[in-house]
């Protein structure tokens, strides 16, 4: 960390340039140094809105599924 902030004009002009730079403290990975960019384009949320469809039965328990988790190891239940 110490060395980093000595360094950090270096680091940054490595990082513009495509570098991954890893700051570590003691040994352990700790930060990571990216470019700052600008957002080209504003997100507005709701911008699917008609284009997306769900089945009428989207949120109905499918009794296959359940019992597919239920008994798979993944949720072993009581055994």
């Amino acid at each position: 960390m110490h060395e980093a902030k000595s360094q950090l004009s270096r680091l940054a002009r490595l990082a513009w340039q495509g570098e991954e730079i890893v700051i570590c403290k003691s040994g352990r990975p700790w930060l990571r140094l990216t470019p700052y960019r600008e957002r080209l384009d504003r997100r507005e949320p709701g911008g699917l809105e008609g284009r997306i469809r769900l089945a009428p039965d989207f949120d109905t328990d499918d009794d296959d599924i359940i019992a597919a988790f239920e008994s798979s190891r993944l949720y072993p239940g009581d055994e």
